[in-house]
């Protein structure tokens, strides 16, 4: 049995699931809905979302509404007499409608183990909560934010050495399998759906650009964290005591234990900056210039030389 599939997603992490979906003899993908292309970066230039790239490529058709919420994406929507709607990282809630369409329902891709960090940025929370594990769950949507039943779920390790980056390439390829092995199951009524755990639900909100500004009188661990959740974007960064270019991204950072007043320069060495934080101290290793390209520390010093004593972030 083949079923005629919607696929909904916009982010980068639903490319994978999308190309093993398009392989796969179940699904046969009529359309693909992602976001509407938006400017981005410094030159405000409109770019395409990833999975919008991704659909292109495989000749896939796309669509691109505003918004789900009127009756013209509706009936598009209708007039592909979906069986089954598979939506990853998609960026808006679909409304009940919607969801009713198909006969086999809608598939979320969540990047979590549900019920902990529902919302938007699951990846960047469980980093910067400390969580020792995570994953992906495949849930039956319902009209709430990631509320529905657990159809199945994988898990993984956060290495110490896990950023967003590396995180997220690793869940992307978790989620296609998972999908891919589990669809068919699913399907026959093999799997039924389990609640969730209303009493362990957490909210993974939308980070902004203003949550990498480092708190320097936070601990280094704490600090060190947001290093991580907040590589490739938005960064983790801080202001030099320099007039020209003061913003500077720390892309690798390890705990230290030195001590000293907040946000000061307490060491210097070859390969590394060492900061105070309100409890230990961050050793910087790999740093961005504004403007610049990401480098290791021993390269930004030679043409941004700076002293003990030096405050961070005073600007």
């Amino acid at each position: 049995m083949r079923l005629r599939t919607v696929y909904m997603g916009t982010a980068e992490i639903a490319c994978a699931p999308l190309k093993a979906l398009y392989h796969f003899p179940t699904c046969d993908i009529v359309c693909v809905i992602t976001q509407p292309d938006r400017p981005r970066g410094r030159d405000m230039r409109t770019h395409s979302s990833p999975v919008k790239g991704c659909a292109e490529e495989l000749g896939l058709p796309v669509l691109q509404p505003q918004t789900l919420r009127n009756n013209e994406i509706l009936e598009q929507l209708r007039s592909f007499r979906p069986d089954l709607l598979i939506v990853a990282a998609f960026g808006q809630i679909l409304p009940q409608i919607i969801l009713d369409l198909p006969e086999y329902g809608a598939v979320n891709i969540h990047a979590s183990i549900l019920p902990r960090h529902r919302g938007a940025a699951p990846i960047q929370w469980a980093i910067l909560e400390g969580d020792k594990e995570t994953g992906i769950t495949l849930m039956k949507m319902d009209a709430g934010l990631d509320t529905g039943d657990m159809i199945a779920f994988s898990r993984t390790r956060i290495l110490e050495t896990d950023n967003s980056r590396t995180l997220n390439d690793r869940l992307a390829d978790m989620g296609a399998s998972l999908i891919t092995n589990t669809l068919p199951d699913y399907l026959s009524g093999k799997i039924i759906p389990k609640e969730q755990n209303e009493s362990l639900a957490t909210y993974a909100r939308k980070i902004i650009k203003s949550d990498g500004k480092i708190d320097w009188s936070l601990p280094s661990i704490e600090i060190q964290r947001r290093v991580r959740a907040f590589t490739p974007w938005p960064g983790a960064f801080t202001n030099l005591p320099t007039k020209q270019k003061p913003l500077l991204k720390i892309s690798g950072a390890n705990t230290f234990e030195l001590s000293g007043s907040v946000g000061e320069i307490i060491s210097i060495t070859e390969n590394s900056i060492v900061v105070a934080c309100g409890n230990g101290s961050l050793e910087i290793t790999e740093v961005q210039r504004e403007g610049g390209r990401v480098m290791e520390v021993k390269n930004f010093l030679n043409g941004c030389p700076l002293e003990l004593g030096a405050i961070l972030g005073s600007v």
